[in-house]
């Protein structure tokens, strides 16, 4: 075993008996770095990735690659998704050397930390126009020991370039409502008609953007929509037996799907189906959301009440056994053979409807095959994005286990992953805490917490929610140029700082704070705060006209940030009919407080109406007579 068994990431853990004499990202390899004066080999992945698994199977557990490595580089195996700065440092650097990028991302650094060479996946043997892994090994060692300043200078090069999204400056133009017309029409260019959603092969699920166009209603934005979500849970993306999504699809039409189901994809899913049945009333997208919050529930959730990262595409060796038939299994169980899609190595994949007891029988069946590695790391982020899914849905659906399910993920959120000092943390895994949380663990936490209160009335989620945010606000705030960095002003020192600033395959931290900062500013009536979610809206202006799917999660804040004022203040229980009907409607541009409270401005001196549950609708505290019935408020 190597350096990597005392690690709690399961992806470093997975690499824990290579003969690579690997080490963890930390001052241990520098230091190791700078006596030997050999470079260092920083590879970055992550758990469910399938080719980080092949590299892994053909090179770092080969005894000749391994002494090659050990010879001439120190070697440091990094988890992507407990260390995102790394990850966007040398992802960075990749997509600017190279022009492309992907996991795992394979970098050479300088003892003092700076990338110079850089590259994703390599074979062992030469193949499709790659040198083979021990190529690139004896090259970059040659080239270090030959012309070592030449590699220096190209070192500080690339770091120069490096950082560009920390150098943005904000649009000089006025937020307008026509930034949302033409993201529209921009997301309109790029929808694919035939099967939905936007661009080409490979598809990822596009929640953002779907989140935008259910703000945007209208027949044409609509129409996107729906044909988006009826493709993608047609079958292959969406698996119609245990319910949940796959991370994407290497064809068109949402058939053909990478099998590794991540936390995240499934967290906003969630939220976009459940948008999706409230405005349209259409049952199919309640349906999808019951089935993926019980996969959620019945697959990804840890006995502390927080949800798994991922589970892993692979089984035995085999992408997608666990989740694909045989025509000889399908014949045995008599059922309808043009259900079946082909997939690979004999197997296919189902698509089509099936009826309940069909789907019950067979994720019986399933649950005897080879299941998928789960990596059991809670990282908060996510969780956060969860939180918001789960707690909406418990609310709108009315179930009372989700909602159960919600407060135990909520107390785990501000529990073990709560810093000493007031910050998120990352992660966390059998008790073992990762380290220190990034701007979208603050803010996705932030965001469920808000939804996890509207779906109790809880106030004192509410407080916590404000408190993240203003604790992110000190930790990560650019106040020269507007923004927020990635890692915190205290964090470890790399060669360039990072901005997360596009929304895919998730809300960037930038975009989600920008909505917190609104939501909640609005709530305390805080201009500094709206202010600060507005500075991110200005820096992002320029990119959210260019490239508007990229920054959709952004403009689902300009739409809030750019609506009239409307708060609505409950007093009272958040189950009442009044509270009830003021709730239903899909009303993302309204911000809702819940009591009584004296803590919270939009609550302060709001009570009961002659002992009955109130509601108060307000347009810059300015409010209208309470209602108090379901009538009064449609009144």
């Amino acid at each position: 075993m190597n350096r990597l068994a005392a690690s709690s990431s399961p992806y470093l853990l997975q690499h824990a008996d290579n003969p690579v004499d690997w080490f963890p990202w930390g001052d241990e390899a520098f230091a190791q770095a700078k006596e030997t004066g050999r470079p260092l080999l920083v590879s970055v992945g992550y758990s469910s990735c399938h080719w980080c698994h092949v590299m892994e199977h053909e090179s770092f557990s080969d005894q000749a690659t391994a002494a090659l490595m050990n010879e001439l580089f120190v070697n440091v195996k990094v988890d992507r998704e407990e260390r995102p700065d790394v990850d966007a440092l040398t992802m960075e650097a990749c997509v600017t050397m190279t022009g492309q990028g992907g996991w795992p991302t394979t970098v050479f650094l300088t003892p003092d930390g700076r990338p110079f060479y850089a590259g994703t996946y390599f074979p062992p043997d030469p193949r499709h126009g790659l040198p083979s892994f021990r190529q690139v090994l004896e090259a970059i060692a040659g080239a270090w020991h030959d012309r070592r300043d030449d590699l220096e200078a190209q070192a500080e090069r690339l770091v120069s370039a490096l950082g560009g999204a920390t150098r943005l400056e904000p649009g000089e133009g006025p937020l307008s409502p026509s930034l949302l017309d033409a993201a529209e029409r921009g997301l309109a260019r790029d929808y694919e008609p035939a099967f939905g959603g936007f661009g080409t092969a490979p598809k990822f699920p596009p929640s953002s953007a779907i989140e935008l166009l259910l703000r945007r209603g209208g027949d044409e934005a609509l129409g996107m929509v729906r044909r988006t979500l009826d493709g993608m849970s047609a079958g292959g993306l969406y698996d119609v037996v245990g319910g949940g999504f796959h991370r994407y699809s290497v064809d068109a039409r949402w058939v053909v799907p990478h099998f590794e189901k991540m936390l995240y994809d499934n967290a906003l899913l969630t939220s976009a189906y459940l948008h999706a049945w409230v405005v349209t009333g259409e049952d199919r997208y309640r349906t999808v959301v019951e089935e993926t919050v019980g996969y959620l529930l019945r697959e990804m959730l840890l006995a502390s009440g927080g949800f798994a990262s991922a589970q892993d595409a692979d089984m035995d060796g085999i992408e997608g056994l666990t989740y694909t038939w045989t025509s000889a299994e399908w014949a045995e169980l008599g059922l309808a053979a043009d259900l079946l899609e082909p997939f690979e190595h004999g197997r296919s994949i189902i698509r089509g409807d099936l009826d309940a007891p069909t789907k019950a029988r067979l994720l019986d069946l399933r649950a005897d095959r080879p299941q998928p590695f789960r990596d059991d790391k809670a990282i908060a982020s996510w969780n956060g994005l969860a939180l918001a899914a789960l707690a909406e849905s418990a609310r709108r659906i009315e179930r009372d286990e989700w909602l159960e399910a919600a407060v135990r993920l909520g107390d785990f959120l501000v529990g073990p992953l709560h810093g000493e000092d007031g910050r998120v943390l990352r992660s966390v895994r059998d008790g073992r805490v990762s380290g220190g949380g990034f701007l979208d663990d603050h803010a996705n936490v932030a965001h469920g917490l808000v939804e996890l209160h509207i779906a109790t009335g809880d106030v004192r989620w509410l407080l916590e929610a404000r408190r993240i945010a203003e604790r992110a606000i000190e930790l990560f705030a650019d106040d020269e140029r507007g923004g927020f960095f990635l890692a915190p002003h205290d964090g470890e020192p790399l060669a360039a700082r990072s901005k997360d600033l596009d929304d895919d395959p998730i809300p960037s931290g930038n975009s989600m704070m920008a909505s917190v900062l609104v939501r909640l500013g609005r709530i305390w009536g805080d201009d500094a705060m709206i202010e600060r979610g507005e500075g991110v809206l200005r820096l992002l202006a320029p990119a959210m006209e260019r490239v508007p799917r990229a920054f959709s999660w952004a403009l689902c804040a300009l739409d809030l940030h750019l609506a009239p004022p409307r708060e609505l203040a409950i007093v009272g229980d958040v189950r009442s009919e009044v509270a009830r009907a003021a709730l239903a409607p899909f009303a993302p541009r309204s911000v809702v407080a819940v009591g009584p409270s004296d803590e919270v401005p939009l609550l302060r001196g709001k009570t009961l109406v002659d002992g009955r549950d109130a509601v108060y609708v307000c347009e810059r505290f300015t409010c209208r007579v309470p209602a108090t019935s379901a009538g009064e408020l449609r009144g």
